[in-house]
């Protein structure tokens, strides 16, 4: 029998797996793969960004919903789950910016840090690795911490003579990170929802785009996962404190985006298999590795 493959994608908070790269979670889930999201903090400094929700009770409980959220959210998406145990760094605000909480995620030296998911990469193996690029696709610190430790574990797992505690060595076969929206996708939404007849979300958006940085040219691989669209806005919603289920991110019917943008996008970084971009798979040129062995 061929050996399962095996997914792990590495995320900041709770719900960040449900809104980057979600879809192709769920596509590969159903395929048979082993796919494992490893959660770096609690989310504890997370804002509530459902107004519904933005209760006193709420706040008082943050840790614990966000928790459950999380818990809810796996289940939909069909995925196993690790906390690695940091705590939220928050996301500082104001001129100048006030100093991280001690303590926190961010703060933690990168080596200490990356430890626990050498140790988890060394349990479950993945073959195929993802996370955030250097800007964490946002400058939130613990998104570009999340970035550190990630591509500071995936260059260590595989080395006898790095973390010799932490497990016997594995070496992940590749490296992605997750695409977020490039300028060509948002306007591909923008003009699906204009020749629809509808008021597009991204109208804004476009028109503040002059002089941001847009990462689209740095793609090498799309994965086809619209029939999957629905199970990942299911699993955002679940995280119900930090999603307004009328708000923004739910405007674009489903099938304008299976239509115009039916896919997720990455970056390939690190490989160790002969896999020629542009590709459609993750998994591209470990499947015949696998099959090989």
């Amino acid at each position: 029998m061929a050996e399962q493959l095996r997914l792990m994608a590495v995320h900041a908070h709770p719900d960040d797996e449900s809104s980057k790269g979600a879809a192709t979670s769920a596509r590969y889930v159903a395929e048979g793969v082993d796919v494992l999201v490893a959660t770096c903090t609690g989310g504890e400094r997370g804002s509530v960004l459902n107004p519904k929700l933005d209760r006193p009770d709420v706040w008082e409980n943050i840790a614990e919903i966000r928790r459950a959220e999380m818990d809810a959210a796996r289940a939909i998406l069909g995925v196993k789950q690790a906390w690695l145990g940091f705590v939220d760094s928050g996301l500082p605000e104001g001129d100048p910016l006030p100093p991280l909480p001690e303590g926190c995620f961010a703060l933690q030296p990168v080596d200490v840090a990356a430890a626990p998911l050498v140790r988890l990469m060394r349990e479950f193996r993945p073959h195929v690795v993802t996370t955030y690029d250097e800007t964490g696709g946002y400058p939130h610190p613990d998104h570009i911490m999340c970035h550190k430790i990630s591509v500071a574990a995936f260059d260590a797992a595989g080395d006898p003579k790095r973390y010799p505690d932490q497990g016997e060595p594995w070496q992940p076969l590749k490296l992605y990170y997750s695409s977020g929206f490039s300028k060509a996708k948002v306007m591909a939404l923008h003009e699906g929802m204009l020749a629809a007849g509808l008021e597009s979300p991204y109208t804004e958006w476009l028109d503040q785009w002059d002089g941001r940085e847009d990462r689209g040219d740095r793609i090498t691989t799309r994965v086809e996962c619209g029939d999957y669209f629905e199970i990942r806005d299911d699993a955002l919603r679940a995280h119900a404190t930090q999603i307004d289920p009328d708000g923004f991110w739910f405007r674009v019917p489903l099938d304008i985006q299976r239509k115009v943008w039916p896919t997720e996008d990455y970056e390939l970084v690190r490989s160790f298999v002969d896999s020629p971009v542009p590709e459609s798979d993750l998994f591209a040129g470990i499947r015949e590795a696998v099959r090989a062995a």
